[in-house]
Parts: structure tokens; C-alpha cells; sequence
């Protein structure tokens, strides 16, 4: 839903999306607004500072005022802090895919089908997020609202007791933290609660604490085969490719790939894309690597006139695994990228 002047609605969940700066167009995409580029101009690493030249302000200021104003090399050249004019031109440059894309969803396609990423991997996650709090915003599950933050945050791994527990990696990281020095030093100065960074596991019992604490991103799951954050995430796959693609599917979890006309799979991740590709071509997969693999998916495709004749009717396989260092990042964009779409759909 959306406001009488065109914006939507917050949800109750990730409000730090930025869902309030952009409006929806008619095929429910969302148009790149001068409210959301006003947000980019005023990053700390753009925002004008004590000390910043007169030129550097007049540039912030004209910015703010008109998002989408056209800014010459000859302006960044007056900037007397060279830093400050490199910020410019990386944050003009994204504002620039973005205007010529004029909604986030064109402007995402086409910086993953450039081949090369070309601006900072920070704002590729802010896309995501705020692109799937639009997809999700009538959602009712948490579990499934939990599971889709592995698509713009990066998650650890612990297998300890034969669980599978995900949290969030830049919040453990901050937990670790709190037992000694760093910001736990910095908490106990302040007299902030170290409380404020426990991680505590999402299951069907406490499902609802997610509303409060969605964007603390605090919350662990359990991504075994039979838990429902595993099904939960298939569901969010689902979604994703309808949303872009116009592309229904169905994606069920998976235990193993047993299948002698094995004809295609995509790797949501680095690793899972490096085994898939060894277990498909018949190599030899060391039992650690297997073990790597987190889930499994088959994916049936309904509209097989979309898709190349050799694959049509036949399932994709979907995999997604963590590091050896026991990290996910999962990578939304090969799911979008990577399926065998016939050339005229594609």
C-alpha cells in the first residue's frame, strides 16, 4: 500500500530500509526518487565537514537541492580535498546508473549484468534491502522476513552439536567484542548494556520479538533441512524471481541431488557455485566440502517456454554454502543471472 502523496507505507519491520523515500510505478517497481538520492548525498562520507571548502559546500548544497543535477569533472576538480572529490565521483557515479535506470529493480539488473560491479558493495546490499522490504512488505512470518536478510547481510556458521545456526556475521562480530576490549570496553565506558548486541535463536516460540528488533539484525536461525528457516528461504526465492522476472516458481528443500539427467543448477554463493560445479561434472568432493553445503533446493519452473529446450521440465538445483571459514553471502543476483532462460525471455 501506499500514501496519498505516492509513497508507500513503512512496514512494520526494516525500517531503516529507506522504504518511505521512493514510490511505487505501475508494475510495482520502485521509482528512484530525489528523496532517495538526498540520502546518499548526505552519507558521512559525502557530507561537507568543518573545513570543507567553499566549493565542496556549494557543490553539497546544489546537490540537495536538485539530486539529479548534471556535475561536470571541472566541479569535482575545484574540490580542495582530493578524498572528498574521489567520494563525489564514486556516489555521482551510482546516482548516475541509477537515474538512467529511474527504479532500483532496472538499476540492479543492470549493474549484475555488467559483468563487473562497479560501485561500492555497500550500496549493491542497500538495493537488496530495501528492493525486498518492498517485496515482503505484507508479509506475516518472521522466520521468512529472517531468512531474506541473507540476501544483504552476510552471516556465520556454527555447526557445534550438529545445529546449524546462521546469525548475523557484523553482529557476532560486535558480541565477540563486548568480552574484552573494543566495544566492549567502549559499552562498559558508556554505560551502554552489553544485552543490546545478545544474539538470541528465532523459532516458532518467540517469533513475534522479531517486529521489535527486526533492524538490530540480532537474530539467529537454524537452517537444517527440517526447520522452517530452510523452507522459509525458498519461499523468499520464490519471490524474488517473480518480483524481477515475472517468473513463477517452485522451490522446495532438497537433501541431495540424485538425478541421472542432472541438467542445470546455480550456486547461490561463491562456495556452493565451486561444488555444485565439481559434483556435476563428476570429480571427486572431499566429505569437508560437502559438508560445506548448508541447502539444497529443487526448483521447477512452470512457463517452460522460458526456458532452453534442455532444461525445460527438468528441475534447477539450487545450493547454498558457507566458507571454510564458516561465513555465508549469499549472491541474490545469480539467481537472476544465471538461470537457463530461453533468449527471447531472457
Amino acid at each position: 500500500m501506499s500514501t496519498g502523496n505516492g509513497q508507500l507505507d513503512v512496514p512494520r519491520f526494516w525500517k531503516s530500509s529507506g522504504l518511505h523515500l521512493v514510490t511505487p510505478n505501475e508494475n510495482g517497481w520502485l521509482n528512484v526518487t530525489a528523496d532517495f538520492l538526498r540520502a546518499y548525498f548526505t552519507r558521512p562520507e559525502v557530507h561537507p565537514i568543518e573545513g570543507s571548502c567553499t566549493n565542496e559546500i556549494a557543490l553539497f548544497e546544489a546537490l540537495l537541492d536538485d539530486p539529479f543535477l548534471a556535475v561536470g569533472d571541472d566541479q569535482l576538480a575545484r574540490i580542495a580535498d582530493p578524498d572528498a572529490a574521489d567520494n563525489y565521483r564514486i556516489v555521482l557515479a551510482y546516482r548516475d546508473v541509477l537515474a538512467k535506470a529511474a527504479t532500483l529493480e532496472g538499476a540492479y539488473l543492470a549493474l549484475m549484468r555488467a559483468g563487473s560491479i562497479s560501485v561500492p558493495p555497500v550500496f549493491i546490499d542497500q538495493l537488496v534491502h530495501i528492493i525486498l522490504a518492498n517485496m515482503l512488505r505484507d508479509c506475516t512470518d518472521p522466520i521468512r522476513l529472517r531468512a531474506a536478510e541473507l540476501f544483504f547481510r552476510e552471516q556465520s556458521v556454527s555447526t557445534e552439536d550438529g545445529m546449524m545456526m546462521l546469525a548475523d556475521h557484523e553482529i557476532v562480530e560486535m558480541q565477540a567484542e563486548t568480552s574484552g576490549g573494543g566495544i566492549g570496553q567502549l559499552l562498559a565506558e558508556t554505560g551502554t548494556p552489553a544485552r543490546e548486541v545478545a544474539l538470541d535463536v528465532l523459532d516458532e516460540d518467540n517469533e513475534a520479538d522479531y517486529w521489535d528488533r527486526s533492524d538490530r539484525f540480532d537474530t539467529v536461525i537454524d537452517m537444517r533441512h527440517t526447520r522452517p528457516a530452510n523452507n522459509a528461504l525458498a519461499r523468499v526465492i520464490e519471490i524474488w524471481l517473480r518480483h524481477f522476472l515475472g517468473l513463477d516458481v517452485n522451490v522446495q528443500p532438497a537433501r541431495s541431488i540424485k538425478d541421472q539427467a542432472w541438467r542445470w543448477h546455480i550456486g547461490l554463493d561463491r562456495d556452493a557455485t565451486e561444488i555444485l560445479n565439481h559434483l556435476y561434472n563428476g570429480a571427486d568432493v572431499a566429505e569437508a566440502d560437502q559438508q560445506r553445503i548448508l541447502a539444497l533446493y529443487s526448483m521447477e519452473i512452470a512457463d517452460k517456454s522460458r526456458i532452453i529446450p534442455d532444461v525445460a521440465g527438468k528441475p534447477v538445483y539450487l545450493g547454498l554454502a558457507m566458507t571454510a571459514a564458516k561465513r555465508v553471502r549469499l549472491k541474490p543476483q545469480n539467481l537472476l543471472t544465471n538461470l537457463p532462460l530461453a533468449a527471447a525471455a531472457s
